[in-house]
């Protein structure tokens, strides 16, 4: 029990350390020896670096974010194939809510990152990263609901929890372990209660769109 319960500290901590990489707050200070978290949305993800330091440097925020997710969970998996990894004893097949576990870390992480002072994004890359790696087709499930919603309505907030609420759905139609159908429950609504302000933008008409910078609109 005692190494069970020291490897999945290990799983816990990596998965958080990874998702906890503040990519966008980096390349802020980098390219303009800026704060991003003190301009536009006051957010570290793609979408605000997209509006504060341009196309080149949001790209590779989200490639990074979606990385850093998918790399959580990569690695519980491959942490519990060593031969040293013990997973406790019975008919429970415990390996989807390890995974679970750390696909979820990484996503609070995110938003939560401790190189930050528990700032972060609204972790919609990062949990893109987590589904693609679990259940690869749901991932692109949910890339093409939020590019549908995004093309249609051209605000980034309304793709993202669109994508969201699609993630438990998917999972579900795709026969999923419970675990994953969880997982996905609980970091959509994660995602979406990081949107809050989002929420209340569009409610009151004011979220930008795609392409406005962080001075034409709140955001």
């Amino acid at each position: 029990m005692a190494i069970w319960i020291a490897g999945l500290s290990l799983v816990v901590l990596v998965a958080y350390l990874f998702g906890s990489i503040p990519t966008g707050y980096w390349a802020g200070l980098l390219l303009k020896g800026i704060d991003i978290r003190e301009h536009g949305s006051k957010s570290t993800g793609a979408t605000n670096v997209l509006r504060t330091l341009g196309k080149a440097p949001a790209l590779l925020v989200l490639l990074i974010d979606v990385l850093k997710g998918a790399a959580a969970v990569i690695f519980a998996r491959w942490f519990y194939s060593l031969p040293s990894a013990m997973l406790p004893p019975g008919d429970l097949d415990w390996l989807p809510w390890v995974v679970t576990l750390a696909a979820l870390m990484a996503v609070v992480g995110h938003s939560r990152s401790v190189w930050i002072q528990f700032t972060g994004g609204k972790s919609a890359a990062t949990g893109l990263g987590v589904l693609l790696a679990m259940c690869w087709q749901v991932g692109l499930g949910i890339l093409l609901v939020f590019g549908l919603v995004l093309a249609i309505s051209r605000v980034v907030s309304l793709g993202s929890m669109a994508a969201a609420v699609a993630a438990a759905v998917l999972m579900w139609a795709f026969g999923q372990p419970l675990a994953f159908q969880l997982a996905a429950l609980l970091g959509g609504l994660f995602v979406i209660w990081r949107h809050q302000a989002n929420i209340q933008r569009l409610l009151a008409g004011t979220e930008p769109r795609l392409g406005q910078q962080s001075g034409d609109a709140p955001g």
